[in-house]
């Protein structure tokens, strides 16, 4: 067969995203085909920097041209993303593409842990990520990204005050935390800690984001009301430890976003504090607080398992001194790593097969 972009994009009509069960053609995937003598050269968009499938799908491109075209070609897939979105006509953030609820029914349940490493993680595969600490009488974030001496700065734009983030380790950050000296109490009423949320979504300079992560007090509140009411939540994901009593609060936090007049896709959930391994003996697994219990839950409820996350020293030594443990090397960073690999994954699928998401509009 003679080589030419033709035979090149057909040969590539053959191979699927595993995902999306269609061809990469099709799919609008192909990009920049070139050939230069015995070389073929083309871009592959990805739907995600984090997609977990980039090797497969790689090498499924390369085996497919030396089947369908040639065997002694030189294949040089060029791989790179553009994170789908069904936001593009939204009236507020409109340049970010996926927003992320992070929450859970009950505290103690390690969900700002868990956000604050998916946020490392999605930045280090690429990803233009920002984190709202959107639990207003109990910031963590700061201490957990090392910055809790940070002010935001504030500046005028067309007569109107806009916050700017904060930004580290390549993450844009608002928290209460960093208004308010951090030995006061916030004491406030729901209408104002709503109030504070509203201003971190809309007066606050976000600039491009593919995801946006919101962290979320614990229960269901006034604040996750306000979210859902003020901006259209791409999907939500729901964290957990395998104890009843922290699955029974767990359900609530599930029943909440899957409520008729709120609707937000459940993108999956991840069980923390899973087990315990000891430094001492990396192989060795010990079900503190009871085994499995989340992915019978996601079972039950129909919804991704995300995966296990074990209770392991080093995560709570590296959210203390600031430093998160996604940015180490370890097992532990792999896990946030495939951790964040599988939600970027069903944020794609969802985005694919779902129409955009609503505000909320309720009257009582």
């Amino acid at each position: 067969m003679a080589v030419t972009k033709d035979s090149i994009i057909k040969a590539l009509s053959t191979v699927d995203d595993p995902d999306f069960k269609k061809d990469l053609v099709t799919l609008n995937m192909i990009k920049d085909v070139s050939i230069d003598g015995n070389a073929v050269y083309f871009t592959v968009v990805l739907t995600t920097p984090a997609c977990p499938l980039k090797e497969i799908i790689k090498n499924d491109c390369i085996n497919a041209i030396h089947q369908h075209v040639g065997a002694d070609l030189q294949v040089f897939p060029n791989m790179t993303s553009d994170v789908t979105s069904t936001r593009s006509s939204a009236p507020l953030l409109p340049n970010v593409k996926n927003i992320i609820a992070i929450g859970s029914g009950k505290g103690g349940v390690g969900k700002s842990t868990i956000t604050a490493n998916l946020a490392v993680s999605l930045a280090q595969e690429g990803a233009k990520v920002g984190l709202i600490d959107a639990d207003i009488f109990g910031p963590s974030i700061p201490t957990m990204f090392n910055c809790e001496a940070e002010q935001p700065e504030v500046r005028q734009v067309d007569g109107k005050n806009i916050i700017v983030p904060i930004e580290q380790y390549g993450i844009k950050l608002i928290s209460i935390g960093f208004l308010t000296p951090p030995d006061n109490a916030v004491v406030w009423r729901g209408p104002m800690a709503s109030s504070a949320l509203k201003q971190f979504i809309g007066d606050t300079d976000w600039g491009e984001l593919d995801y946006l992560l919101i962290d979320l007090p614990p229960g269901t509140s006034d604040i996750h009301l306000t979210l859902v009411q003020t901006i259209p939540v791409t999907g939500a994901v729901v964290v957990t430890t395998p104890q009843k009593v922290a699955l029974a609060d767990a359900k609530k936090a599930i029943g909440m976003f899957k409520q008729p007049q709120i609707n937000v896709p459940i993108l999956g959930l991840v069980e923390n504090m899973a087990y315990f391994t000891p430094a001492e003996l990396p192989d060795n697994k010990y079900f503190i607080f009871g085994e499995g219990g989340g992915y019978k839950m996601s079972e039950e409820y129909n919804i991704p398992f995300l995966g296990q996350m074990p209770l392991v020293q080093s995560i709570r030594e590296s959210g203390d001194s600031g430093y998160p443990t996604a940015m180490k090397d370890g097992p532990s960073a792999d896990a946030f790593k495939d951790l964040a690999q599988k939600l970027a994954r069903q944020v794609a699928i969802r985005n694919a097969s779902l129409e955009g998401s609503k505000t909320v509009e309720m009257t009582s």
